[in-house]
């Protein structure tokens, strides 16, 4: 991310900077990777650090299925249940040691406590739904095809406009960036890249909460949720600046990369992990070489496993896709289009789909919610 300020701050940090009645505000550091990486400075109406009481800890580590069957998957994303808190609609559907897939239908906002994940970034992908994601940094307002990227350990709140709200949301245990080959040496995003910073919404409206009283705030660390009572509003923030905060990106705003003959995945890329990437398919033209075929090649996934989520639209490599499908191709055996559809494409001129793509490099293990909603026959649909 680049340089970004809101509210009010002090002209050199560490310096004294008070309220209108003399008091100090308190300064904090949100540093990553102790204080050699990104990071920035905020300043509160009172002390962060007052804790009132500390909750017993609660368990949401995913539980795995003992599955040795090396196959392709397909889940039907949209029969997770509906529930009514956002933290309990959260239902991690595939996971590694890198990230954790998880879905998500919350219907009602979070109005009495705040959520941080100090175990990872987060990337919310929002399907349906629209509202507002309250945090600490401010308030970023989102609505559908937006990614939401929230870094660990920010204080957040999901407000939403009605119940009926679908997210598909990606665990990383390490940053989420945008890709290497998209910036210059100083971090700036170049002329190639499928988006640029005009793209990026940041935090817009900061609202200050100079309250006392007796605030929960759950906190997710090593897959346990901790019960915090805080004595004073996390949303406490006069001013703030630096390169870490949340931002959003409509996947509407990529700009896809299209050539002569098929181009691969890389293309599609919008996001950066240790591990894993994130991708989007978007309408876009088809190739135009005179002999093309639009229809994907068969990959052989030989060090890495696919995962598809299907948003809107007509897929040509696939048949009988439905909106929140998730596939997953695992590394090791090949996959590709679908029987009819090689044909099919070619001539046509473009396509209207709406994909997010999650490709990981260590294999991504089920869970039990997962099998609840899997189709298992699917493995067989490439044949005639």
């Amino acid at each position: 991310m680049h340089y970004y300020s809101l509210g009010e701050f002090p002209k050199k940090r560490h310096t004294q900077f008070r309220k209108p009645n003399g008091e100090l505000y308190s300064e904090q550091l949100f540093s990553t990777e102790g204080f050699s990486d990104l990071a920035s400075l905020l300043y509160h109406c009172n002390p962060p650090t007052q804790i009132v009481q500390v909750g017993k800890p609660y368990s949401v580590t995913p539980k795995l299925i003992s599955d040795k069957q090396l196959k392709h998957r397909s889940l039907h994303g949209f029969n997770v249940p509906r529930e009514d808190d956002y933290l309990k609609s959260r239902k991690p559907v595939l996971v590694n040691n890198d990230c954790k897939i998880i879905l998500s239908a919350p219907r009602h906002s979070m109005t009495d406590y705040y959520f941080k994940n100090a175990d990872a970034d987060e990337v919310i992908f929002v399907h349906e739904g629209s509202g507002v994601l309250k945090t600490m940094y401010g308030n970023i307002t989102f609505g559908y095809g937006d990614y939401l990227v929230i870094p660990r350990g920010t204080i957040y709140q999901m407000h939403f406009n009605s119940e009926d709200n679908r997210l598909f949301i990606v665990e990383s245990s390490s940053p989420i960036i945008t890709p290497k080959r998209y910036r210059n040496n100083f971090g700036q995003l170049m002329e190639h890249a499928p988006f640029c910073e005009r793209d990026i919404r940041k935090p817009d409206i900061l609202e200050t909460h100079d309250e006392k009283g007796d605030f929960l705030m759950h906190i997710k660390k090593q897959d346990n949720i901790y019960p915090y009572h805080y004595l004073s509003h996390p949303f406490d923030v006069v001013g703030w600046d630096g390169y870490v905060y949340p931002y959003a990106f409509s996947i509407h705003e990529f700009e896809p990369i299209t050539g002569r003959v098929h181009q691969p995945p890389p293309v599609h890329q919008t996001f950066a992990a240790r591990g894993f990437v994130i991708c989007s398919f978007v309408p876009r033209l088809y190739d135009y070489h005179p002999d093309g075929i639009p229809a994907p090649y068969n990959h052989s996934n030989i060090d890495s496993d696919e995962v598809l989520y299907y948003v809107d639209g007509d897929f040509m490599s696939r048949s009988h896709v439905e909106r929140g499908m998730i596939t997953l191709h695992p590394g090791g055996i090949p996959h590709g289009p679908h029987p009819g559809t090689v044909e099919k494409s070619i001539g046509k001129k473009g396509t209207g789909e709406l994909a997010v793509m999650v490709d990981t490099f260590a294999p991504l293990l089920m869970t039990e919610y997962a099998v609840g909603i899997e189709d298992a026959d699917y493995y067989k649909s490439w044949l005639k």
